[in-house]
Formats: structure tokens, sequence, C-alpha cells
């Protein structure tokens, strides 16, 4: 069985990491947890539970349509994130590149999709090459406004453009961090941003033994 933690520790938890925001070009100084930590044997914060970050139902870059069942049997990372992102999605997505390597044969059961919070800018042509060139696995979904707000929403993930010193330019403040499902389609963790891959590679073994 896995490890519970009280629904109402769950909600606070989630919403100290909706304050785990990134201006994309430095981390906001309200991204640290702040609660004690919840007994675990993750190093990551143990969300099992939770009664939202359910589901997803959004396109492909190839527009197929993919939802959480279709990887069952595989550990899901779920970050989002944009592709004219300077400074954390990058950063995040080699991160993950290098947690795959290190998991060696074990990689071929996790997941990694990456959800755009800008569809006005990253279009399925752009997720295809930029996604991929991190590993060739990792899957990019992007819909359009109304149904990037909603998965947004079902995950409580904050995102907010933020006007560029350009005429139309912009960057996106969102929330850094990623999203971790069990291979049985449940939620388990949140993954702080910039922590390294050693505690990732921890408990995405512990995941999948």
């Amino acid at each position: 069985m896995p490890n519970r933690i009280p629904r109402r520790v769950a909600a606070l938890i989630l919403a100290s990491a909706g304050l785990l925001l990134s201006a994309c070009d430095k981390q906001s100084e309200g991204g640290q947890m702040l609660l004690s930590p919840v007994q675990s044997s993750f190093k990551n914060t143990d969300v099992t539970g939770l009664e939202y970050a359910k589901d997803f139902s959004l396109p492909d870059f190839t527009g197929k349509t993919r939802t959480l069942a279709e990887f069952k049997g595989k550990a899901v990372v779920v970050f989002f994130g944009y592709t004219q992102c300077p400074d954390v999605c990058p950063t995040t997505m080699t991160e993950m590149a290098n947690v795959m390597q290190q998991l060696g044969p074990q990689a071929d059961k996790v997941q990694v999709i990456f959800i755009t919070v800008d569809p006005e800018r990253d279009t399925p042509e752009l997720l295809s090459k930029y996604v991929p060139a991190f590993d060739k696995r990792f899957i990019g979904l992007v819909g359009d406004k109304a149904a990037t707000e909603k998965v947004a929403k079902d995950f409580k993930v904050f995102y907010q453009k933020v006007p560029g010193k350009e005429p139309g330019s912009y960057t996106v403040d969102h929330t850094a961090g990623s999203y971790v499902f069990d291979p049985q389609g449940r939620i388990r963790l949140f993954v702080r941003h910039g922590q390294g891959t050693e505690p990732i590679v921890h408990d995405l073994k512990q995941l999948l033994s």
C-alpha cells in the first residue's frame, strides 16, 4: 500500500507548491517549501492521495490525443513549461534527460511529458523539435487556450504572461516543479525544481520497484 498523507496536509503542500514559480530567468524568492516534511521514504514531496492532478487529455505534436491511462505500467513525470523559457524549462528538461540516462534500462518504464503553457507560440511543429531534443522518448502536449487553462486548473498550476521590453514580447511565469504518477496511474510526488538528479532517480526507482 502506498504511504498516504492526510488530505488537509496534501492540500497545504500543493498550495505551497504553487509558490514555486518561475519568471524563467530566475527562481522566485518564494520557491522553498515551508512545511515540515511528511514522514516518507521519498526524497521529494509525497502527495499520495491528492484529490486533484488526476489526468490530462491533450494532443501531442502529431495531433494524437494523449491521456494518463495510455501510460499505465510506467511512472509518468509531468512538467508544465514553454519552449521560449530561457532557464527553468531547459534546465528541468536537461535534468530529466540525465535522470533517464542514470536509470539505465529502467528508463523505458518512465514517461516524461512536457505540457506547454504558451500555446500561442508553441506550435506542434515547434514542440516536435524542442521536446525530443532532450530525449527522443519525451512527449510534448499542446492544447488550445481553453484546453490549456483547463489542464492547468486541474493540476492547480499557475501561469501568467509577463510583458517583455519589446512591444508584443513576453515571458511566462509558471509553477516550477513536476508531478509524478506511479505505474498504476496514481499521483505520488511533487518534484521541486533545481535539486539535481539523485533525489529524482531515487524516487523513480522506488516507484518502479
